[in-house]
């Protein structure tokens, strides 16, 4: 059985629905590559997704580990490549709230967490993951 459901809508743009919670999503060429960039580009998703499944497997982490992980707010660029055309480099970084607090060993779990979530996993290994997890004080 099909997860997503994917209409090509013209005009470079497509609508991709979620079956099982029939979520909608609008993907977007970007400006750079012909497109209006109103919305997401699929390479835009590619990259949020590795951020989004950083932060899911760190809270799973987080919760069989005992760890009061509280909010983290992440930045996420995407560097492209022109010649093939194609997502060179993916930087994302971590804001943790400055009143949690990790210990050493807390901090090793919840970055091999993100270092193994799926989507990290599945990207090609010549993308390059720039990560920094910039810990409270």
């Amino acid at each position: 059985m099909a997860t997503v459901e994917t209409t090509y809508l013209g005009d470079l743009r497509t609508e991709a629905i979620h079956l099982q919670s029939q979520s909608r999503l609008i993907t977007d060429a970007p400006v750079d590559n012909q497109g209006k960039g109103e919305a997401f580009s699929p390479t835009d998703l590619l990259a949020a997704s590795l951020t989004s499944c950083m932060l899911t497997i760190m809270g799973i982490a987080a919760k069989n580990h005992g760890i009061a992980l509280g909010k983290i707010e992440a930045s996420t660029t995407k560097i492209m490549q022109a010649n093939p055309r194609k997502v060179a480099e993916i930087q994302i970084v971590l804001n943790f709230s400055a009143d949690a607090s990790f210990s050493v060993h807390d901090r090793r779990i919840l970055q091999q967490a993100a270092e193994t979530c799926p989507v990290y996993l599945s990207l090609h290994p010549d993308i390059v993951k720039n990560l920094t997890f910039n810990w409270p004080s």
